[in-house]
């Protein structure tokens, strides 16, 4: 993972926005979407399967943009 640093760029600056742009770093970077991955086990799958999955969860959402656009 990488590490996030944020320092502060005059001695006046405040904490709060020492601490605001750190969470925006941390947001751009992407870590929290990975450690959230990383909470619960999930079985590794294969190639084949997870590309299975994805042509059917894209297949579905056409389906259902479809749909919405006739009612």
């Amino acid at each position: 993972m990488p590490m996030i640093q944020v320092t502060r760029k005059d001695s006046k600056e405040s904490t709060e926005n020492v601490l605001r742009r750190f969470n925006r770093k941390v947001q751009q970077s992407g870590l929290i979407a990975v450690v959230r991955q990383g909470q619960h086990f999930e079985k590794p799958m294969s190639k084949r399967e997870r590309r299975r999955r994805a042509i059917i969860r894209t297949e579905r959402k056409s389906q259902k943009i479809k749909r919405m656009k006739l009612s």
